[in-house]
């Protein structure tokens, strides 16, 4: 009994030791954006819709709405609700939208199979349990209604990409304001005519050195996040109690919201307006649940419930005491942080938030490359150049052409406009259109997903819809003024994501209609003279079924392919993560002696793609094993004319009894590579440093000598085997899309220039299985449309 209680008291110990720790380094990631707001909060409130006067109602007031909406929106809201309708611990708006595409098939991926709905992760929840499919009530006629109109399934799909915009807005304007707010600090030390010549220089050197590190990743210097943010924390909240004390103890009062109520009355259409500024003091909320999959719930919410929150109150109380003692405003940005720190402070605190707003910023650069590359794994945004810069930590990704285009849109906002009203104009209204975003899906995720009563969706939409609308119309009047930024990056990026996906579903469709059946693939042995040359052979395509017309087209006029061949289909499924060993769906095509294999890789939204040579081991053991399984049960007979429409797909994970990875020095004794059933294949890619040696990777795939194996399967195995020596080849497709004639004006804009543009400028096929230049065969050929 005292062993077993020991037992449970070191686990309960490391689990809370485990939870703590992450909630520290929550605090980098996940709060830097929240945690530099009072830098700016004051002094957009107060820009010019209202006045700082004596009676000390306008400061009250504006504090206690800045008390209220942290208490509603990001506690209430999002730590006791949001953080719960995660996507097996994921978060974010496209968590949201696969959570509701496994709920009711109102999924936009077009290569979708009833063979994706038997993964462990689409049948189960983020606790492992299955997921329960309503048959009466309410849920299950909204279901339905979802899975039969085609319209509201493409308005959700849009009400997801706007989100996702303002996201990627919100990460162009997010260091520009956090990083021009906290350089602002010198104007309390110069000359007022001088300081915005410093102030503009400064801030686009921190941005560019910024925006140039990204590509180190930030795994070399995360380590620094939490405690800059720490000390950050502790610095503000220290200086509100001092201020709280020393200027104005009553000034808890404030948090009464009677004094919103006297704020209004007073203000009236002003202080309406100014709520704009006000709305700043949530902004970086919804990272609590975009990082979700980095740290637990748990860790999030005890980082800011015992820590973020109370340091923000005590700051914002402190800057409203402070000012509630200081109504002589000579200058402009005597409302602003900096005013309220005690002036031997000042130089130390500018330091200190200069480095909480990088880290601030960097924390929303991080999200928006995560969020693209969720976009470009479900089809709606164009494939992009992804550098996993940790080995560790899934999460930390660089996406080169998106990192230069948010440094050159940020240099041009911080230029522009030169003043954090603007900036916070428009930063203000990207994030609450996330808020009423991340509302509207909640509500859906609420009925369909955890099957409650309508009445509290209801009460959810109405509630906090109210609340972030009356945010949002503040924010919107305030479009001339700034807050035009983001409604035109978002209709940019979201004309560009919506004609991605509108020409890939296209593109799916004439593949589909084009494609050609297998009794075609295997006549042309006779008529046309193929020669079957060594190696492996590839055939990349978005079919999941059938024969691409790219490769009828290739093999017409290059009458040769490969002895083994195989269709290969790449997609993603709305999951953020495939276990390994459901990864690879493997079905044969045609009879066995032809040596033609159809294999299906599932991806999730979240997963990593390995590289060309570990990818290629595992798609030939993927196969090799799937011979061995269809050997021994029996469940595939096949004669001459079978069709690809009775094709049977296995799903077969990777198995090492085919493949061994040996790492030595050269000159070291190894196995005998000419042994009967073994063959090397030796990694260019797999090369290292140590100690000025190099270290080879070597794998050998093994055909185990077992009386099990029949001769037949025995001989293909080996077959794979020699092909797998002999290389790897891709064959992949490289279309040019055009409308056809007598189409829109809409379609042909839309396909022949703008569908065109973005695949010319972007990244090809070849981006989604990381072949080499040397191994990979392009097939051009003209879709019309």
């Amino acid at each position: 009994m005292d062993i077993e209680s020991t037992t449970c008291n070191t686990v309960k110990k490391e689990s809370w030791r485990t939870v703590l720790t992450l909630a520290y380094q929550s605090l980098g990631v996940v709060y830097g954006d929240l945690s530099i707001s009072p830098l700016y909060v004051f002094k957009s409130t107060f820009a010019e819709d209202i006045q700082h006067t004596d009676s000390n109602e306008e400061i009250f007031g504006v504090l206690s709405f800045i008390f209220w909406t942290i208490t509603l929106v990001p506690l209430f809201k999002y730590v006791f609700i949001v953080l719960r309708a995660d996507d097996n611990g994921e978060g974010g708006t496209f968590a949201l939208y696969s959570l509701l595409c496994r709920h009711a098939r109102v999924n936009s991926l077009p290569s979708c199979q009833l063979a994706d709905e038997q993964l462990f992760e689409y049948k189960t929840d983020s606790m492992g349990s299955p997921l329960v499919v309503p048959q009466s009530g309410f849920s299950a006629r909204l279901k339905c209604v979802l899975e039969k109109q085609r319209v509201l399934q493409k308005v959700l799909l849009v009400l997801a990409l706007i989100g996702t915009c303002m996201v990627i807005g919100d990460g162009v304007l997010t260091p520009a304001i956090s990083v021009f707010s906290a350089v602002s600090g010198v104007e309390l030390s110069t000359a007022k005519e001088h300081h915005k010549y410093i102030e503009v220089p400064a801030a686009c050197v921190i941005l560019i050195a910024l925006f140039a590190l990204q590509h180190y990743g930030t795994h070399r210097v995360g380590f620094l996040f939490a405690p800059v943010i720490l000390l950050w924390l502790m610095c503000i909240s220290a200086i509100g109690v001092y201020n709280i004390f020393h200027w104005n103890p009553h000034v808890y009062q404030a948090l009464s919201p009677y004094y919103m109520y006297k704020f209004l009355k007073k203000t009236q259409s002003r202080g309406w307006m100014s709520l704009g500024g006000i709305l700043l003091c949530i902004t970086g909320s919804e990272a609590m649940f975009a990082d979700l999959g980095h740290f637990s719930q748990l860790s999030i919410k005890i980082a800011f419930t015992s820590l973020v929150y109370p340091s923000l109150i005590l700051a914002y109380m402190g800057q409203a005491a402070y000012l509630s003692q200081h109504h002589v405003i000579e200058t402009d940005y005597n409302i602003g942080f900096y005013v309220s720190v005690p002036e031997k402070l000042r130089w130390p605190v500018l330091v200190i938030a200069i480095l909480a707003a990088v880290v601030g910023s960097q924390a929303i650069i991080t999200g928006t490359f995560s969020i693209i590359k969720q976009c470009s794994a479900l089809g709606c945004f164009p494939k992009v150049k992804i550098v996993h810069t940790s080995s560790k930590i899934h999460g930390q990704i660089y996406i080169p052409e998106i990192n230069w285009l948010l440094m050159v849109l940020c240099l041009a906002v911080t230029i522009g406009f030169r003043d954090t009203k603007r900036l916070g104009n428009a930063s203000g209204l990207a994030v609450i259109t996330v808020m009423l975003v991340t509302t509207c899906l909640m509500s859906l995720v609420i009925v369909l997903c955890w099957h409650k009563n309508i009445f509290f969706a209801v009460a959810f939409v109405v509630f906090f819809g109210t609340i972030e609308s009356l945010y949002f119309t503040a924010s919107l009047i305030k479009f001339l003024e700034g807050a035009w930024v983001p409604v035109a990056l978002s209709l940019c990026f979201l004309a560009a994501m919506c004609t991605w996906h509108y020409g890939t579903l296209k593109r799916y469709e004439y593949d589909v209609q084009n494609k050609v059946s297998v009794n075609w693939l295997l006549s042309l042995g006779q008529t046309l003279g193929i020669k079957r040359v060594r190696g492996v052979g590839l055939i990349h395509t978005e079919l999941v079924s059938g024969v691409p017309a790219i490769f009828s087209h290739f093999v017409t006029n290059l009458p040769a392919f490969h002895q083994v061949l195989v269709f290969l289909c790449v997609k993603s499924v709305p999951v953020p993560h495939v276990r390994p060993e459901e990864r690879f769906l493997v079905g044969r095509v045609g009879p066995k002696q032809y040596r033609m294999y159809r294999c299906i890789v599932r991806y999730g939204y979240r997963d990593v793609h390995k590289d060309d040579i570990e990818f290629e081991g595992d798609l030939v053991c993927s196969i090799m094993e799937f011979v061995r399984s269809e050997a021994a049960t029996a469940v595939a007979e096949t004669n001459g004319d079978d069709d690809d429409d009775h094709e049977r797909m296995s799903v077969v994970g990777t198995c090492s009894t085919y493949m061994k990875g040996v790492e030595d020095h050269e000159g070291s004794d190894l196995d005998d590579p000419d042994k009967p059933g073994t063959s090397e294949i030796r990694s260019p890619m797999a090369v290292k440093k140590k100690k000025k040696s190099k270290v080879k990777k070597k794998v050998r795939f093994i055909v185990p000598e077992t009386p099990k194996i029949e001769k037949e399967t025995r001989e293909e195995l080996m077959e794979l085997t020699e092909a797998r020596e002999g290389g790897v080849a891709y064959i992949m497709g490289n279309a040019y899309m055009r409308a056809k004639q007598g189409s829109g004006l809409v379609k042909r804009v839309a396909i022949n220039v703008v569908y065109e543009f973005l695949r010319r400028n972007t990244r090809g096929p070849r981006t989604a299985l990381t072949s080499s230049n040397a191994s990979t065969l392009e097939v051009g050929m003209i879709y019309h449309v």
